[in-house]
């Protein structure tokens, strides 16, 4: 086991505020919601207080970034108009930082924005923008010493991906190090609206289960609410991105926005 390894594993660290909002949603018998919307795109501040007031346990803002490889046609264009628009990865942080929300924000983003940001003064920045937890979608477990220190310092809680594709040991790692949620990938490929629920999803939910106390989150390919209801006869919640993105893209209403969060709060009520 390598030195970054050794330095994310050790050390025990308590509950942070994304952690403790979904296991009490999950404990109270409830499905927990994260929502994700790209920061900089159309009236996204509004959107965002829109997608809280409508049910979201948690909001995932993306910090826009010319390669996002983990992203599908949809978050990609949302990407562009953002960075079109002027978007900087300082401003995102800070707009959030104005906003009173009232529930826990995480932002996803990708290595290379943190790197050239300074690992701690990323994770400081978030800390003081009030952002509660990061996804760095491009961050392999072997390399995440390093910022998982700077984040730990901060008080943020980094939120760990598990891919369907990953072997028992590796997804037991992942859960041990992972804060807030573990996010299950739910299938092999970009984010984006599937016309079908990919059995994978059900699969990586399974396997993470018997694994972890934390909540457990499956994303990517989650599209309607029909499939996060499905998807959380065996999760305790979903990620729903592409779908929402969509919505603003097309709309840039938060009001609309807001209606289809509330859609999928329902469906998981």
């Amino acid at each position: 086991m390598g030195p970054e390894l050794c330095a994310i594993e050790s050390g025990a660290i308590e509950p942070g505020i994304i952690e403790v909002a979904l296991g009490q949603r999950c404990s109270s018998g409830g499905k927990a919601l994260v929502t994700y919307l790209t920061g900089g795109l159309g009236q996204w501040q509004t959107a965002l207080l829109a997608a809280a007031d409508a049910g979201a346990d948690v909001l995932e803002v993306g910090i826009p970034f010319s390669d996002p490889v983990m992203d599908g046609p949809v978050i990609q264009e949302a990407n562009d108009h953002a960075l079109v628009n002027g978007a900087t990865p300082l401003a995102v942080l800070e707009a959030i930082g104005r906003l009173d929300i009232g529930v826990p924000v995480a932002v996803m983003t990708y290595y290379n924005i943190v790197l050239r940001f300074g690992l701690k003064r990323f994770a400081s920045v978030l800390a003081s923008c009030g952002v509660a937890g990061a996804i760095l979608a491009d961050m392999p477990l072997e390399e995440a010493g390093p910022w998982v220190q700077a984040a730990d310092a901060a008080g943020v809680e980094t939120i760990l991906l598990a891919a369907p594709t990953a072997s028992e040991e590796r997804l037991e790692r992942i859960c041990e190090r992972s804060r807030g949620f573990v996010y299950g990938v739910g299938l092999l490929g970009v984010t984006g609206v599937r016309s079908d629920l990919a059995a994978s999803a059900a699969v990586i939910a399974k396997r993470l289960k018997p694994l972890t106390h934390k909540p457990v989150l499956v994303g990517v390919g989650v599209g309607t609410p029909e499939q996060a209801q499905q998807v959380c006869q065996i999760a305790d919640g979903v990620v729903v991105g592409s779908a929402l993105v969509r919505c603003m893209l097309e709309e840039n209403d938060p009001s609309a926005l807001g209606l289809l969060v509330s859609q999928f709060r329902k469906a998981l009520d």
